[in-house]
Order: C-alpha cells, then structure tokens, then sequence
C-alpha cells in the first residue's frame, strides 16, 4: 500500500493520478478538457424519456446545464479534503474522451467505504466500457487504498446499470425512494465487501501516481 508523498510536481497532485485497465486510461480532467467532457454530455448520455440520475442535472436547459455541469466539477476540487472526498475521473481508450466515472468517500479512514458512479456517451455504450471502468476504480479503492466496502445505486426501472453491478459482484442491500423529475422511484442500493472482490479473478488494474497524494484521501 503506497504511504509516501512528494511534494515536487504539480501543487494539486490528484492530477498525476492514473487509473489503467487493458482499454481503458482514468484520471482526473484538466480545465480544458473539463470542457471537452462538457460537449461529451452534451452528445447525450441517455433517453430523454429515461433518467438514470438521482439529481436530473441532465434535464437542464442551456446555460444553466453548462454553468452547472462546471460548477459541480469545480466544487468538488474546491471543497476536497482527506475527511470527505469526491474524485470525479474522465475515462479515455486510445485518446478519446468517453465518459466519467466518479468515486467518493467520507470519513474514509474509519468507515472504508467507498461510493461510485459514472456516466458514459451513448455512442459508447453497450460494450463493456461501463464494467471496466467500474471495475478500474474498485481495484483502485480495494487494492490500493484500503477499502473494505463499496457501494453503488441504480434505479429499479434501469436493467442496464443493474447489470453492471451484478456482473461485478454487488449484492442488493435494500432499496430507497428518489424523485429526480417528481415521480417517486425505487433506487436499489449495492454493496460490496474486499472478500467478495478478492473471491475471482479481476482484470489487471494499473494505478501510477498515488505516492503524491496519498494524503488527500485519508487513507491512514
């Protein structure tokens, strides 16, 4: 488990942070291509009739959905410490921008507990990106940083999402009532302990980086 820090390089060191799978490279978005996943929602993540999101921020008319949109990723490096954290990584295979896949604690060094979710572009869809990057980020929390829970939600009316956490090894944990456009909704809630991740095998998680800020996540 890495423990060093270095305090050369860039003074915000979560930017040097690399997830890698066999397809896939994780890290966090510079400004500029913060801009460049801007315009990646802005293609379509899902069916306007569907709402896979507890917040329905993709329901926002223009500006106020871009005005948002950058916001929320500013707040999240704004409002960051090692008591309570939300790394929201862009995911790209061979260069291109896919999608986003999120991963948040609190309290961390006591609960070890991990939450995630992510986003990816319709057109990418369908072939296995989801899992692998779900995936990139669990062996990143379990095998890296000392998780011992994981957690995730999808909605009852959403097979897709609950296929990827199925497929991952999630067990249902219950279930809670979320209203993003007005509706009630039933959201069932995942979870996942390190054994049940460490019961099969996994495909290979590269992590590169973490020795710089180690310390942002309160891992101990």
């Amino acid at each position: 488990m890495t423990k060093l820090v270095n305090v050369d390089g860039n003074p915000w060191a979560l930017y040097d942070l690399r997830i890698w799978t066999e397809r896939l490279e994780l890290r966090l978005p510079t400004e500029d291509e913060l801009y460049q996943l801007l315009e990646v929602a802005r293609r379509g993540i899902h069916d306007p009739n569907d709402m896979p999101f507890g917040f329905a921020w993709t329901d926002q008319p223009s500006p106020q959905f871009e005005r948002s949109f950058m916001q929320y990723h500013w707040s999240t490096r704004a409002s960051w410490s090692p008591g309570k954290w939300s790394l929201d990584l862009g995911v790209w295979s061979e260069g291109q921008l896919l999608g986003t896949q999120g991963i948040d604690a609190e309290n961390f060094g006591v609960r070890r507990e991990v939450s995630t979710g992510s986003w990816l572009a319709r057109e990418f869809q369908g072939q296995g990106i989801g899992k692998e990057m779900r995936q990139a980020v669990l062996g990143f929390a379990f095998d890296h940083l000392g998780a011992v829970w994981a957690k995730s939600g999808s909605f009852r009316d959403n097979p897709a999402s609950a296929a990827v956490s199925r497929a991952v090894g999630y067990f249902e944990d219950g279930m809670e009532i979320l209203a993003p456009r007005g509706e009630p909704r039933e959201l069932v809630r995942w979870r996942m302990h390190v054994e049940q991740w460490r019961s099969r095998p996994r495909p290979r998680v590269e992590v590169g980086g973490l020795e710089r800020c180690w310390d942002m996540f309160g891992a101990g």
